[in-house]
């Protein structure tokens, strides 16, 4: 029903636009057009008319400095030039002047504005616009303003793609109008990207009568009628998972080389290179990527901390609550492939050892909370700060699956393994996205958790809060798991730093805290001339060739200055986190993992 009332809203405002631009030029109105006529120059042109407004001495104009979904200031009007401002009846140019990211223009007497300007891209990157001779990328948080005040208003996107490039998006087209499409208002439009260029179209699916593309540019070679294939089972046992699908159509946009992924409401976009699918484990790793991409569309963009929604455009929203946003996709990626069938048990338990590892092996772990590595992502980054001389900071791309996984194995514990986290995920859909359409706080989450399981969670949200150390032994053990966590010596010496050439210069790329490198003074960024008498003689943090107790005569340049620095090599000792099936489970241990695994039993998806 909820579907249904939004199609016929959104059909109505279409209609309306179909109609003719005039009809609507009585009411507040606003089109872009962004155009790309010289590529090379990686600058796109931006033409904003915007009518009906009411008469004022002067209106302001924002342009954000982020895109919702990566968690960083970027400054998009850093690079805006050209701009000027025209009366959009009488075309005299109009006064204006700039702070950061706001415009404030001397509007005149007409009731039309004509804003141009031109935006330089900096790199192919996902939460940024590009623009090269391969692809157009419209990010339209980083391309169009918004007239302050005014973000609930519905805008026209036009894009002129270069030469003979078409172009594709989540946004609904205007029926008649090459390459023109409608946002209902500026959230929409800043949600969804459009791609222009060669772009090549997949078999599209559909799941529950509900369509899904599969769209980009330099798709590559590889089997593609499987990899829709398994494409559509994620998204079934996604859908399966939550029982409801809240848009209408969806899209995979696949915006070429690059690095990152982005979700929205009805779309994603993500870098994707189809030569390297023939790998097995590079194959899996995509599969992983866009299931945690595509249930994105369901964890934080409709079951969201309350702290994201309305957005700040100017600021920014912190909240607590990332390490379950996109800690928990990330532990829903891994069950979302091995439930459609598409991985091992043992590739899945691989990739949450490879999470605990991450979060274990740094030193990161006893300083900061899930919670703060939350709130201080706009500061340190998703992963955590690098270059600090002592890494005091985490991922909650780490830790976050693994605390998801243990409340996991609690619910289900404690329900007798009638219930799990999937009840969760729906409690937060159906009670505060639907049914409140709103976001949940802090309290209502654990509330949430502690509803479902029948009990108190005190002490895993200590995990979340503190920086206690997780106790594996017994929460795996709830799931009939156990983790092998024995020291174990690696072959080879141990210096606990990288190095990485930077044009024609060796750099110390990484070092570990308290290894080798690091007790002789080695940090990152330093300048590496000589190792041993050998020019360009790189390092890793473990060296298999060379013996604990040999030692390495290193020459360094730093600050200007040359010195000589001995390095005498240790014993790597890890443990490999390695987690098994308990050899002798008793029966709920062995309905839990059973179930966990997707191999029935347990409460399923609606």
């Amino acid at each position: 029903m909820v579907l249904i009332k939004r199609r016929n809203k959104i059909n109505l405002l279409l209609a309306l636009f179909i109609a003719g631009w005039g009809v609507l030029r009585a009411e507040e109105s606003i089109r872009f057009t962004v155009s790309m006529p010289d590529p090379s120059s990686h600058r796109f042109h931006v033409r904003m008319q915007y009518e009906g407004y009411s008469i004022a001495d002067s209106l302001e104009f924002h342009m954000p400095v982020w895109t919702p979904g990566y968690y960083q200031r970027l400054d998009f009007w850093k690079q805006v030039s050209h701009f000027k401002a025209l009366d959009g009846l009488t075309g005299h140019a109009l006064d204006w002047n700039q702070g950061q990211n706001v415009w404030k223009v001397s509007t005149g007497r007409t009731g039309s504005l004509v804003l141009e300007y031109e935006v330089l891209t900096l790199r192919p990157f996902v939460a940024q616009p590009w623009l090269d001779t391969a692809r157009g990328y419209v990010l339209p948080a980083g391309l169009c303003v918004y007239p302050a005040g005014k973000i609930r208003l519905p805008v026209l996107l036009e894009v002129e793609p270069y030469g003979q490039w078409t172009t594709a998006t989540g946004l609904k087209g205007i029926r008649g109008k090459t390459n023109t499409y409608y946002a209902s208002d500026f959230d929409v439009l800043f949600d969804s990207p459009v791609l222009a260029g060669p772009i090549e179209s997949l078999p599209s699916f559909r799941v529950r009568g509900v369509p899904h593309y599969f769209k980009g540019i330099q798709l590559g070679t590889f089997d593609k009628q499987k990899f829709i294939g398994d494409l559509k089972k994620i998204v079934e046992t996604a859908v399966d998972l939550i029982g409801h699908i809240p848009y209408e159509d969806y899209t995979f946009l696949a915006i070429g080389p690059g690095a990152g992924g982005i979700e929205h409401l009805n779309n994603t976009t993500f870098s994707f290179n189809g030569n390297n699918l023939h790998d097995r484990s590079a194959y899996l790793r995509m599969l992983f990527f866009l299931a945690h991409e595509y249930f994105h569309h369901y964890n934080v963009k409709r079951i969201r901390p309350i702290e994201l929604g309305p957005f700040d455009y100017d600021q920014g929203n912190r909240t607590h609550s990332l390490w379950w946003s996109e800690g928990a996709s990330v532990y829903y990626e891994y069950l979302v492939v091995k439930r459609a069938g598409l991985c091992t048990e043992e590739e899945m338990l691989d990739a949450l050892r490879k999470n605990i590892a991450a979060f274990e092996d740094k030193p990161g772990k006893a300083f900061q909370t899930l919670a703060q590595a939350s709130w201080a992502t706009w500061s340190d980054g998703p992963f955590g700060r690098v270059d600090d001389e002592i890494n005091r900071t985490i991922s909650y791309y780490d830790k976050g699956p693994v605390v998801s996984m243990l409340f996991d194995f609690r619910i289900r514990r404690m329900t007798g393994n009638q219930k799990s986290l999937d009840d969760v995920m729906r409690d937060l859909y159906y009670r505060f996205y639907l049914n409140r359409k709103r976001g949940f706080s802090e309290f209502e989450l654990k509330q949430s958790m502690e509803r479902v399981a029948g009990g108190r969670m005190d002490d895993l949200m200590d995990y979340v809060y503190t920086t206690r150390d997780l106790d594996y032994r017994a929460s795996l053990a709830e799931a009939g798991l156990y983790m092998d966590d024995t020291l174990r010596q690696t072959r080879g010496g141990w210096t606990g730093m990288s190095t990485r050439r930077r044009e024609d210069t060796l750099q110390v790329f990484s070092v570990e805290y308290e290894s080798p490198a690091w007790k002789s003074g080695f940090r990152r960024g330093m300048k590496i001339l000589r190792v041993n008498d050998k020019v360009g003689f790189a390092i890793e943090p473990v060296m298999p060739e060379l013996k604990p107790g040999e030692t390495l005569k290193i020459e360094i340049l730093e600050e200007g200055n040359l010195s000589d620095r001995i390095l005498v090599l240790g014993q790597k000792t890890s443990k490999s986190y390695l987690l098994k099936p308990l050899p002798k489970p008793d029966g709920l241990q062995k309905a839990i993992y059973k179930s966990w695994m997707g191999q029935g039993g347990g409460r399923k998806g609606l």
